[in-house]
């Protein structure tokens, strides 16, 4: 599923400008199929999460179908849309860890300096 929803946001099946950009990062469909859960993220950020969820609030009929014609179920879940903060706080994380690894080479370097001197 989700590499099929992942495939119809790429080739711009969906003509929604607030769509452009967006990634699918987790699918969970609860046991009994009522529901999927699809947790999305924007190389933007945050700044677009309320826009996000809304283009695809308004596709979630055509998105479903289509879905369900490509999956085979018995029955196809409802989709419910939810932002996903994790690759906005792996940036961030990555970037502490670039400072602290720059202030430790600055203070590596300084203390090679001082011992020349």
């Amino acid at each position: 599923m989700q590499q099929d929803l992942s495939e119809m946001l790429m080739r711009g099946d969906i003509h929604d400008p607030r769509l452009e950009g967006i990634f699918i990062t987790d699918i969970r469909v609860d046991r009994e199929l009522a529901y999927a859960n699809i947790f999305v993220s924007a190389l933007e950020g945050k700044e677009r999460a309320d826009e996000v969820l809304d283009g695809l609030n308004h596709a979630k009929g055509f998105l479903r179908k289509q879905l369900a014609s490509q999956i085979q179920l018995r029955t196809f879940p409802e989709l419910r849309f939810f932002w996903d903060p994790t690759p906005e706080r792996a940036e961030r994380i990555e970037k502490l860890i670039d400072s602290i690894q720059a202030e430790r080479e600055k203070k590596e370097s300084d203390n090679v300096q001082e011992s020349l001197d």
